[in-house]
């Protein structure tokens, strides 16, 4: 591998929602130029005012001045054309969670960005072997698992796929500590160890909904009473979104063909339902 990988400058982002905005917001701010993408104005232009909202909030709180806060939102520029990244040196994908549509990005980038490009993922339980198959560089493909809210949480899950090299793992982990997180290496298997452990908790808290043992308010309870936990799993999950806890523990189910990771079917009827926490106004609990 080249040694122009060690000099990270330029970083494009792909996908403009929560998790996107929050790594170019953290990018930005640590000092390196930012790419933002989506597919539609709106979503780039609501990502930049939100990054912009959240960092004045910092200088009102003290945590930045208000000439790196000015410095922060001009490193970053928006796009709705993959093209306009031609010029990066890495890319983080942050799109929901489908594998058929973080395929389909990976290819298209690896097929128009130099080959030196590092290409990382956000994905939170996608294969990264699978997702660097789409490509011609999978030594060069690498999981870069971020906690939301992405400027707060200092954990960043380094994910290592069957061909990522040493030197995208040793050049990505530095970029991590670069924007002041802690960087953990996990390997490649399904929803990695975070969601992996996290997912199934969540899923056995929303089966004791299901099966009328305690109320969501009471399960909340006993997990931050009793477990010292700050949030409780059914308030986390709204928080998340239901659809994503399901499509993790899709994930889950369907990589190792296990009955423990079945999703259980009131998570299921809320989706369906279109009760997916905070986003839509309505999960276990209403905003």
């Amino acid at each position: 591998m080249s040694e122009e990988l060690a000099e990270i400058k330029t970083i494009g982002v792909i996908g403009a929602g929560t998790m996107g905005t929050g790594i170019a917001q953290v990018a930005a701010r640590s000092g390196f130029k930012v790419i933002l993408h989506d597919v539609r104005e709106e979503f780039v232009s609501h990502g930049k005012q939100t990054i912009n909202s959240h960092l004045k909030l910092e200088v009102e709180k003290g945590r930045l001045t208000d000439e790196l806060q000015k410095q922060a939102i001009k490193r970053i520029s928006t796009s709705i054309d993959l093209k306009t990244l031609l010029g990066v040196d890495l890319v983080i994908e942050a799109i929901s969670e489908n594998l058929a549509k973080k395929m389909e990005v990976f290819s298209n980038l690896d097929s128009m960005l130099k080959p030196e490009v590092i290409l990382a993922t956000n994905t939170s339980s996608i294969s990264i072997t699978k997702l660097a198959s789409a490509t011609a560089r999978p030594d060069r493909v690498i999981g870069m698992h971020f906690m939301n809210p992405v400027p707060i949480m200092k954990l960043v899950e380094l994910i290592r796929g069957l061909s990522t090299s040493d030197e995208t793992f040793q050049t990505v982990k530095k970029l991590a500590e670069k924007f002041g997180k802690v960087a953990i290496l996990v390997n490649d298997a399904p929803g990695f160890v975070s969601n992996r452990i996290l997912m199934p908790m969540i899923n056995e808290a929303i089966f004791t909904v299901y099966e009328g043992l305690a109320t969501a308010e009471a399960v909340d309870e006993v997990i931050k009473l009793g477990m010292r936990h700050p949030m409780g799993p059914l308030q986390l999950a709204d928080f998340i979104g239901l659809d994503v806890c399901l499509a993790i523990m899709n994930v889950l189910y369907e990589g190792f063909n296990d009955p423990k990771y079945r999703p259980c079917p009131l998570l299921k009827k809320y989706v369906d339902a279109g009760w997916l926490g905070c986003k839509s106004g309505r999960g276990f609990y209403q905003y």
